[in-house]
């Protein structure tokens, strides 16, 4: 496949995700057609199941695309961090302040024409679930070395979980959510940080 076929099938396929993403806030996964989205791209109903194979593919494609853009401001926030509690807090506050801002996200949320598509937030997205999880033990990670990888892997899977919740529940600010995740989670990394301690300071006796 030459380059410039590879760059218009890239094209394509970013043209009919985007008149997906259109067309789901408002009609959500079961009334979407794969008519409306090919006249939307400009292109044949057929062009459209040859790229996705079916609709249900086609959606996951667009919620697949969005997570991919959450998951590039999240980790943004990390590195702009000043240590692993402040980096989580702003992940917590962007994540559910650009969730509720997401046509798709608000949606899935707050729309009988989108509540067909929360599935793909929760057990249907594990996807979604498991990259925000494997993004967040990364930077975990990174900002405190000490931490296992069992350990921050536990810590971001509670971390995206929390989130989660406060998106299908939203009774908080993100900077209030954001502060109940922290509350939860700073305890347990000091625990985590403390067995980490105890751990080396055993090994290190124990080859003495």
């Amino acid at each position: 496949m030459t380059s410039f076929t590879e760059r218009t099938k890239a094209s394509l396929r970013e043209a009919l995700l985007d008149a997906a993403a259109d067309l789901l806030p408002d009609r959500g996964h079961q009334a979407l057609r794969m008519a409306d989205v090919a006249a939307r791209a400009g292109v044949s109903r057929q062009t459209v199941y040859n790229e996705f194979g079916s609709k249900a593919a086609l959606t996951q494609a667009v919620a697949l695309r969005t997570a991919a853009e959450f998951l590039d401001g999240i980790r943004r926030r990390f590195e702009n961090a000043d240590g692993l509690i402040a980096g989580i807090h702003g992940a917590v506050v962007y994540t559910i302040d650009h969730a509720r801002e997401n046509r798709l996200v608000a949606a899935a949320l707050g729309t009988e024409a989108g509540e067909d598509l929360l599935p793909l937030l929760t057990t249907k997205g594990e996807p979604i679930l498991t990259a925000a999880a494997d993004l967040a033990t990364e930077q975990y990670r990174t900002l405190e070395p000490r931490l296992s990888q069992k350990s921050a892997a536990l810590l971001a899977e509670t971390v995206v979980r929390l989130s989660l919740s406060h998106l299908v529940l939203p009774t908080h600010s993100a900077t209030e959510a954001a502060d109940a995740v922290v509350a939860v989670l700073a305890p347990a990394i000091e625990n985590f940080l403390t067995e980490s301690s105890t751990d080396s300071s055993t090994e290190s006796s124990t080859m003495e």
